[in-house]
């Protein structure tokens, strides 16, 4: 099969300024509010501005659950990965240990950081497709008792799994142990309430589900970590003890703030409320996934993961066999189609990415299923439905 019917209910409505769909786990695509916000000039040191830092950082708060003043949100200049590094960084004492929970290229990530730390570390590696199991957290954690934290990623998006945070965090909990989430992807529109999860850590960034843009990232951690972490960084820029201090203080960022994707991301904050919050958004990134998948196998592609582990965020396609794939030649033909994809991060296995967030719905994933459609029958590619 090399072509399939797919329902096409409204246009293809191209983004303002003509620009692709953004089918990745962010930057994304997002809406015409959040770029006009942008328009306007903010002064960093400007009461105003400061009133808007102060608004994301209570609506982050309550985003996870947060009611008292037990955890603090520390915004971050940067992409997601400074604000990991800050926030290890921070959580975790020089003669601290971490057992680090890998199954893809962000978990993997984690351990490079904690060596350019010097903190101590083991892990856990369940490959490329596996979510690590809450009886195989339970046994390492009783065969080192000398751990203190554990780190794992909710979404590992170099496969799309969703990890199973709950029941590894229950087992943390039971152990004493303390949690840092590596939420990036999934902060927003899976649900993560620090009255059902107990974490002491959390961090994700702007440019996920929340859909703002680029510019800097955040950690939601308890003020009792906080506390006791001054002189624990390994960084100026990225001490986030000293970050938070500064903005306790005065309610302003230490260094020059990125201006334009605070105001962007507090815009995209109003949308997100107004969408029914973090089951409203998630209700659509999970219809964007559920025609996603559908269509795709109709085509003869085939997932890397079982039905049960895939996430709302992204799914892992295996490129197919045949001679005329080339995975470049299909990622040109979609963007003259007006859809940019992701190249796959897999040791095993060729594979590309197709992201389910940001501002699409499922009437612009079938529009992306009849571009995909085309575009193997440009490259002479013809498959059987899975």
């Amino acid at each position: 099969m090399t072509k399939a019917e797919f329902p096409i209910t409204q246009p293809l409505a191209t983004p303002a300024l003509g620009e692709p769909y953004l089918l990745t786990p962010g930057p994304l695509t997002t809406s015409k509010a959040t770029k006009e916000a942008m328009l306007r000039d903010w002064g960093s040191w400007d009461g105003a501005f400061n009133q808007v830092t102060a608004e994301v950082r209570q609506s982050l708060l309550g985003m996870a659950g947060v009611q008292d003043d037990s955890f603090a949100c520390v915004p971050l200049q940067g992409s997601g990965s400074y604000s990991v590094e800050a926030a290890l960084a921070t959580a975790i004492p020089r003669d601290g240990k971490v057992l680090v929970l890998m199954n893809g290229a962000y978990g993997q990530r984690a351990t490079k950081t904690l060596e350019y730390l010097n903190r101590a570390y083991i892990t856990l590696d369940k490959g490329d497709y596996l979510p690590p199991q809450p009886d195989e957290v339970d046994a390492l954690l009783n065969a080192n008792p000398d751990v203190t934290h554990v780190f794992v990623v909710h979404c590992e998006t170099s496969s799309g799994i969703l990890n199973p945070l709950r029941e590894i965090a229950d087992v943390v909990k039971d152990h004493g142990k303390r949690l840092i989430i590596d939420a990036m992807s999934t902060f927003g529109a899976v649900p993560v309430n620090v009255k059902e999860i107990a974490f002491d850590v959390l961090v994700s960034s702007a440019n996920k589900c929340i859909e703002g843009i680029p510019g800097f990232g955040f950690v939601i951690i308890r003020r009792s970590v906080l506390e006791s972490a001054k002189g624990r960084a390994n960084s100026l820029s990225l001490d986030l003890y000293e970050q938070w201090v500064y903005m306790e203080r005065t309610g302003q960022w230490r260094f020059t703030p990125p201006t334009h994707s605070v105001v962007a991301f507090h815009k995209a904050l109003e949308q997100h409320q107004a969408e029914g919050g973090v089951h409203g958004r998630l209700a659509r990134y999970t219809r964007n996934r559920d025609v996603l998948v559908s269509g795709m196998r109709e085509l003869g592609f085939r997932t890397l993961l079982e039905d049960c582990w895939l996430s709302p965020i992204i799914t892992t396609f295996f490129c197919p066999e045949h001679p005329n794939f080339e995975f470049m030649r299909f990622y040109d033909e979609l963007k003259t189609r007006q859809f940019i994809i992701y190249p796959g991060k897999l040791t095993v296995a060729e594979s590309f990415r197709i992201g389910c967030i940001g501002q699409i719905d499922e009437h612009i994933v079938h529009q992306l299923l009849r571009a995909i459609a085309d575009s193997l029958v440009a490259m002479g590619v013809e498959m059987e439905a899975t």
